[in-house]
């Protein structure tokens, strides 16, 4: 089994730096989430990470999502860089998990 990883954002105030650990083959999705907003917004931004995997047809990996104050649209987008990266570094040939 070979895991890729692909990286998008910064630890910038107002951004998020995501981590997409993709392995090319298992079942399962672990999201690691440290924001100063959990509190308040834990499941809007579980709702936001789980969707984006959903749109890509992603079914396992793990995310690790280190957010200081990004909008949705940001943290949308900087996990589907990073998922996209990391589905682009796996072997060809490689089924996508």
């Amino acid at each position: 089994m070979t895991n890729k990883v692909g990286q998008a954002g910064t630890l910038e105030s107002c951004d998020a730096l995501v981590i997409a650990t993709i392995p090319s083959e298992g079942e399962g999705i672990e999201i690691q989430l440290d924001s100063p907003s959990l509190v308040s917004f834990e499941k809007e931004m579980r709702d936001a990470i789980t969707g984006v995997l959903q749109e890509l047809n992603v079914m396992c990996g793990v995310l690790k999502v280190q957010d200081r104050g990004a909008l949705d649209c940001t943290l949308r987008a900087r996990v589907e860089t990073a998922v996209r990266r990391a589905l682009a570094a796996l072997p060809e040939g490689s089924e996508r998990p």
